[in-house]
């Protein structure tokens, strides 16, 4: 039971104050660490290098004297009874050579010491080499070669030491191909000035390359200053990403506790079809009694907006790269597109400007065409205007009251009927306006449509669902909002600064019902299919980490703590997950489109899902 409920498994980077050459004093530092780690329900906790005798001990690490009193002081952490999975450093002595090993212990058992295997340093041996080796310490026969790696519960992880990390391919990475999940790291690092930005950097850059998660803990506070600055560096990644870090230079003992997301790296390296490469190690089974315990980790309610202004560029920058080389391989210089004065149109007419401007191409080819309907309200209609009239496009006004009024009559349908039959008509009729207009000036139809509508089939086929290339296929409600505040905060013309940022606070709505009293929306997106941030937060783990929905409702439930209960996540789940099967037909038939986040759901891209493929046991795993 090393795991908690979904596929989590709960680490620790312990840095403990050194007393150099004092194993006796940092064996008890490293026992309370232990358990302190052990009560938080942590099921693996790593030291760092040499931290039983300390990493600056120089010479002395030549001394029977030293090499006796750390094999002593393991003895005495193997007292501790916590069933927790320990990784200490520490000197070894096998067959006339100093290795700077971890050993991993658990319950009073060694399960096996892992020296480092490039060393740099004149007193210790590189391990490369000691495969297949076995060695007594306190007394056990154990496994002992850079060829080990340890399995709990089925999470595998491997261990290598100091300038291991450093080498052009890294025993983390040889233990990763071999399917290890989690690599340690442990080290002896010195800092100086600005080398923890490069360490963060390179720990995160490190575990999207192992595809893994990755626990780094470095001496600290205590070690010689002799030459160098020691400041306890422990920083926990999973797939590049940070999920823990401690502060530098404190003085006293400390943990970084995390949680790393196994199943999430499973499913990503399926996803990716990163295969087992290497079979040269051996796989030692530990046996863990830890039961599970809550997650601690930060969960992120908004996986797909980026983290900054940077972020927000790239992707319409990509949006507008995609339209630009199928624009130039079509020798097309014209583009028309549906303008609502709506957060989806918006972001794409962005998306426009920006590829007609890349290409040096006049925006009146640009053909912004706005088609006010029953449920048209002045508040979107003048925003669209303005939007055109200030950008600079080529602005067309095509009522379809008329058209409709009559195809009500053609297919004998009341007026007053509120249906589908009378909302989708409404975004035929527009689509088929766009398509004309698009032949009759030599032109493509730009699609708005973006990707939380995709998932919830909230489109109307051969209607809105329908163009020639659809530049927000892979964008998210949410990001779409992001994206156009960020255009706002970035835009010059205070005009269409205006227009935008009121556009970011518009009801999300295909306006094709009436509006109220007021002359406001009145039929509003969110109210009927549910919470934007709820759907694309569900989108993310479903679709990228190919989640359970009881895993998924678990996360939602610990990110919109304090803005949705539990009963509430669930229902939208369930109408998330039911909408995603019954509506896949729609997704088996869209234009092109650029993938710009991590999500596409192009039948022709990483999502081929069969139409009739029944929702029944992820349902059933709600509950």
């Amino acid at each position: 039971m090393g795991r908690v409920r979904g596929g989590f498994i709960k680490v620790a980077a312990a840095t403990p104050r050194v007393a150099v050459a004092d194993c006796v004093t940092n064996a008890k530092r490293i026992g309370t660490l232990i358990c302190q780690a052990a009560e938080e329900g942590v099921s693996i906790i790593s030291f760092p290098e040499l931290s039983i005798t300390g990493s600056s001990c120089g010479v002395l690490f030549t001394q029977s004297s030293l090499l006796k009193s750390a094999e002593m002081a393991l003895s005495r952490l193997l007292m501790i009874p916590e069933p927790i999975v320990s990784v200490v450093g520490m000197p070894v002595l096998y067959n006339s050579h100093i290795y700077d090993c971890a050993v991993v212990f658990a319950e009073g058992v060694i399960y096996g010491v892992v020296p480092k295997s490039y060393s740099n340093d004149p007193i210790f041996t590189a391990g490369r080499g000691t495969e297949n080796r076995y060695i007594t310490l306190c007394e056990q026969m154990v496994p002992f070669g850079s060829d080990l790696i340890f399995s709990i519960d089925g999470v595998k992880f491997g261990i290598e030491i100091g300038d291991d990390c450093r080498q052009i391919i890294t025993p983390s990475a040889e233990i990763a191909s071999a399917g290890a999940q989690v690599a340690i790291c442990m080290d002896a690092k010195e800092e100086y000035s600005q080398s923890y930005n490069a360490l963060t950097k390179g720990v995160a850059h490190h575990s999207a390359a192992i595809c893994g998660g990755y626990i780094y803990c470095s001496a600290a506070v205590g070690e010689s200053s002799t030459d160098f600055v020691y400041a306890g560096a422990a920083v926990v990644a999973e797939r590049g990403e940070i999920l823990a870090e401690r502060e530098r230079f404190i003085r006293t003992n400390a943990l970084t506790i995390t949680d790393i997301d196994v199943e999430a790296i499973e499913h990503a390296r399926l996803s990716d079809h990163k295969t087992t490469l290497c079979d040269c190690y051996r796989v030692l089974e530990l046996i863990q009694t830890i039961a599970p315990s809550p997650i601690v980790r930060k969960v992120n309610p908004a996986p797909f907006i980026p983290k900054d202004s940077d972020g927000c560029r790239e992707v319409i920058e990509l949006q507008a790269m995609g339209l630009a080389q199928r624009l130039e391989h079509t020798h097309c210089n014209k583009v028309v597109i549906g303008v609502s004065g709506g957060l989806d149109s918006t972001l794409a007419l962005i998306v426009l400007v920006r590829t007609f401007d890349m290409l040096g191409l006049d925006r009146k080819g640009i053909v912004g065409v706005t088609m006010p309907g029953f449920g048209t309200t002045g508040r979107t209609y003048n925003n669209a205007i303005t939007l055109m009239q200030e950008l600079g496009i080529t602005l067309r006004e095509v009522s379809i009251r008329a058209a409709c009024e009559q195809h009500f009559k053609d297919i004998d349908l009341d007026p007053n009927d509120r249906s589908a039959a009378f909302e989708n008509s409404q975004a035929r009729e527009r689509t088929q306006i766009l398509m004309d207009i698009a032949n009759a000036v030599g032109g493509m139809v730009i699609g708005t449509g973006d990707l939380s509508e995709s998932a919830l089939g909230w489109a109307t086929y051969n209607g809105d669902h329908m163009s020639m290339y659809n530049v927000n296929c892979s964008v998210p409600k949410t990001l779409v909002r992001a994206l156009t505040s960020w255009a706002a905060d970035n835009e010059q013309n205070e005009r269409v600064k205006a227009a935008l940022k009121d556009i970011v606070c518009t009801p999300v709505s295909p306006e094709l019902l009436p509006a109220d009293d007021k002359g406001e929306i009145a039929q509003k997106t969110e109210d009927l299919v549910g919470p934007y941030e709820l759907h694309d937060f569900f989108i993310y783990h479903f679709v990228v980490n190919g989640f359970a929905p009881s895993k998924i409702l678990m996360l939602a439930n610990i990110a919109f703590e304090g803005s949705y209960d539990e009963e509430v996540i669930k229902h939208w789940l369930k109408v998330f997950i039911r909408r995603f099967f019954t509506q896949q037909y729609k997704r088996s038939a869209v234009p092109d489109g650029p993938k710009v986040t991590a999500v596409s759901l192009s039948p022709r891209g990483s999502w081929m899902m069969p139409s009739d493929a029944y929702s029944t046991e992820w349902l059933s795993d709600i509950e």
